[in-house]
């Protein structure tokens, strides 16, 4: 399960038995120049080696795509545009005639080629350890993309979300689950599987490959990517880990961390104002600016500096909180449209089905669903559990 990434600031929460371990960081709206998304090279290189091996590499058009030469993606502390990576796979889906090329790709372990997340990943001593890391350092591997991890009861839950609509890249989602389940059997246990899956995009013709390659039942089109694998796993300790090589890349990657904090740092604040005042009363950018003390335009023109905007901020944090909240059952519809910051259920329904292309009560109908079953639309759409 395994590389820019922003200063990561954690929250960690225990509510009715759900321990909650995230990053508090994900942002919306267009990027600017500036503070575009960035992508690991390493991952990048991963993509470009793969082609290779497939004997359809076109440096030069790797390039023209990248806007980075080849000696570059080779450097270890490289970042690539996440729009160019995804780019990349759009190209390398053509090139190869494979739209499963994601699933394809991920199943490839070559060592000598993971990234500094990846060997940090692989030397903790315990896979529970190493999720903590991939959740702490993912903004390492792709800042476009919002990873956190969840222990329900016995099982313990990834789950992906892009940061923006746009950021979505199916190739890449696909090479992300195929590469954690894949890494996971081969430097820890061969018999670890996925007691489930739900996949965020619409199925695709090969499907059927999904469910053979993570061990356990697949559903699509749910709007958001999540991975559940039993929570007895989690103190599989890691065989051929080395405490050397694990203590030099955590300083390296740490390292890193620091000399990216700085990006959005303003966006990230305003967020977690946001994410804070929305239950409590209602959200509005001169509010907001006052806290900060400064005008609402200055709120504005920073947030632009960053590739954000208030309303996009304000958005991304209620269907962040909304999928989350639906998935885990502790709230009615009802009460979750009040958190929110919604004046009736009908308009909060009206947004979830914008954000999901489902309903609230659909959205939880097939998130409670024992594994295996098939979906079935709720007959009581009221917002009463």
């Amino acid at each position: 399960m395994t590389g820019g990434c922003r200063h990561l600031t954690f929250c960690i929460s225990n509510h009715d038995g759900l321990l909650t371990i995230r990053p508090d960081n994900v942002t919306s709206a267009q990027p600017d120049t500036a503070s575009a998304p960035l992508v690991a090279a390493s991952s990048t290189l991963a993509l470009v080696h793969y082609l290779e091996r497939q004997g359809v590499l076109n440096p030069s058009r790797v390039e023209q795509l990248t806007g980075l030469a080849m000696s570059e993606l080779r450097d270890p502390d490289r970042r690539v545009p996440a729009d160019a990576h995804y780019r990349l796979w759009e190209h390398a889906e053509q090139v190869t005639g494979d739209p499963g090329v994601g699933l394809h790709a991920g199943q490839m372990v070559d060592p000598e080629r993971m990234g500094l997340v990846g060997h940090v990943f692989f030397n903790c001593d315990t896979l529970g350890e190493a999720v903590t890391q991939y959740v702490r350092l993912h903004r390492l591997i792709n800042e476009s993309v919002l990873l956190s991890f969840e222990q329900a009861g016995d099982q313990a839950i990834l789950c992906w979300q892009p940061d923006m609509a746009e950021h979505y890249c199916r190739q890449d989602m696909d090479r992300t689950l195929a590469a954690a389940i894949t890494r996971t059997r081969h430097f820890i246990h061969p018999g670890i599987r996925a007691d489930w899956a739900e996949i965020a995009h619409l199925a695709p013709a090969y499907a059927d490959e999904y469910e053979k390659l993570l061990g356990g039942p697949v559903r699509f089109d749910c709007g958001i990517t999540r991975l559940a694998f039993s929570s007895r796993h989690l103190g599989h300790p890691i065989p051929r880990r080395n405490p050397y090589v694990y203590s030099a890349v955590l300083k390296q990657v740490n390292s890193l961390l620091a000399r990216l904090q700085t990006r959005r740092s303003f966006g990230r604040r305003i967020r977690r104002l946001i994410s804070r005042q929305m239950a409590t009363e209602k959200i509005d950018a001169d509010t907001l600016a006052r806290q900060c003390h400064m005008s609402r335009q200055t709120l504005y023109r920073k947030l632009k500096k960053e590739g954000l905007s208030f309303h996009g901020l304000v958005e991304q944090v209620r269907q962040d909180k909304a999928l989350r909240y639906v998935a885990a059952d502790h709230y009615a519809l009802g009460e979750i449209a009040f958190l929110l910051g919604f004046s009736e259920l009908s308009a909060f329904s009206r947004a979830f089905k914008r954000w999901t292309g489902t309903s609230p009560a659909e959205y939880r109908a097939r998130h409670l669903a024992p594994p295996g079953t098939a979906d079935q639309a709720p007959a009581d759409a009221s917002g009463e559990r």
